[in-house]
């Protein structure tokens, strides 16, 4: 592990391009990086996830952002982003360091292998010293495969190289217990607890895919991994710096210690469901007690078509989720040993298998920090017949 402190820095739409004519806003570009320039010659690695693609390549579409559609902003996405990443390389080194590009996309940051592919590249161009550029492949995803905002990817890439702090740029000073415009709205300053304030974050601006809320979001999957979000206005000068001296306002959302390692924030931080199984209540007792593991006998009910590998939300029979965990079986092939307890796994399936269908060491208990999932309410097949 390196002894460089590491911060992964998070660009919103509105501080990169202009609202009205949807082009680069050039002054703050040059003072982001010239503010990064004097991060890394003190001893930081940054990583940036930049926003910003879509909104300067609409003019090129000849769309606004209100009346884009999906394939209409895939399309500016493949316009805006070398432009993007073309700025940013030039004024990258008119402060004397080099950017790298990586392009990922949903099932990168949640397939193991793939995450720590990432991982590794991110570290080798640390080596080289050069700053890497994360944003997700807009000019390929779709609505249903989409990380859906940078400021989640951010936190997973937070995650990804053990970053000390994720800063989030916006175009506001932090969160407010209302709507910043409303008298009365009171900063909050630090925050422990983010599921206390979801409730007020429901806000997005015309040119970005998020919001507070997916700030919020992005806040509790950093603070599982022991990284610290700070939320603040994106200004020009000393943008990130001034932050991390405490020289002005921005909202703190704490770190809670040290995770239980690399693999269970990884099992617990998920940007998409892929399925979940209820359990019995007596088995989710014993998980609580220490017994992990999930066994064909122990489930409820089953939702979403999932594969084996997948990781799976685990809830009670109140509708409350408790954990995550690995599976080893897909979907098809969990509700056959579910429905048929008293056959070998190897007659129904055509092959020996493990007998659990979540193995101990690949199942993690939710924690009161991680914000839970709401059991989905469709297509839920039930196991008994």
């Amino acid at each position: 592990m390196s002894a460089r402190k590491r911060i992964v820095v998070k660009i919103g739409s509105s501080l990169l391009a202009n609202s009205k004519r949807l082009t680069l806003r050039y002054a703050f570009m040059h003072g982001l990086l010239s503010d990064i320039a004097d991060l890394r010659e003190q001893g930081y690695d940054v990583v940036l996830t930049s926003s910003g693609a879509v909104a300067l390549g609409l003019n090129a579409v000849d769309k606004s952002p209100e009346e884009a559609d999906v394939l209409d902003k895939q399309a500016a996405a493949a316009c805006g982003q070398p432009l993007l990443l073309n700025a940013y390389g030039q004024v990258a080194a008119e402060h004397g360091f080099i950017i790298g590009q990586v392009l990922v996309t949903l099932g990168d940051i949640e397939e193991r292998r793939s995450f720590l592919n990432i991982r590794n590249t991110i570290q080798r161009l640390f080596e080289h010293g050069v700053m890497p550029v994360v944003n997700e492949n807009d000019t390929v995803t779709t609505q249903e495969i989409r990380v859906g905002d940078n400021d989640r990817l951010a936190a997973k890439v937070a995650h990804m190289i053990q970053a000390d702090h994720l800063i989030i740029l916006t175009s506001v000073d932090g969160l407010y217990d209302r709507d910043p415009s409303e008298p009365g709205a009171q900063f909050i300053e630090t925050i422990d607890d983010v599921s206390s304030y979801l409730a007020v974050t429901d806000s997005t601006s015309a040119l970005g895919s998020g919001g507070m809320l997916t700030k919020m979001h992005a806040a509790n999957m950093a603070q599982d991994a022991g990284c610290e979000t700070l939320i603040a206005r994106g200004i020009i000068e000393r943008p990130i710096s001034s932050i991390l001296a405490k020289e002005r306002r921005h909202t703190r959302c704490v770190a809670k210690g040290t995770p239980a390692s690399s693999w269970a924030v990884w099992l617990t931080n998920r940007l998409q469901m892929a399925g979940s199984l209820v359990l019995k209540q007596e088995r989710i007792d014993a998980m609580l007690a220490g017994d992990l593991g999930v066994d064909r006998d122990d489930i409820v009910s089953i939702h979403g078509d999932f594969q084996k590998g997948d990781v799976l939300h685990i809830y009670n029979e109140a509708d409350e989720e408790c954990a995550r965990g690995l599976t080893n079986f897909s979907s098809n092939e969990t509700l056959l040993l579910a429905r048929h307890l008293d056959q070998p796994i190897s007659e129904l399936l055509g092959y020996q298998g493990g007998s659990r269908v979540i193995s101990p060491e690949n199942l993690v208990m939710l924690q009161n920090h991680h914000l839970p999932w709401d059991v989905p309410t469709e297509q839920v097949t039930l196991v008994a017949s």
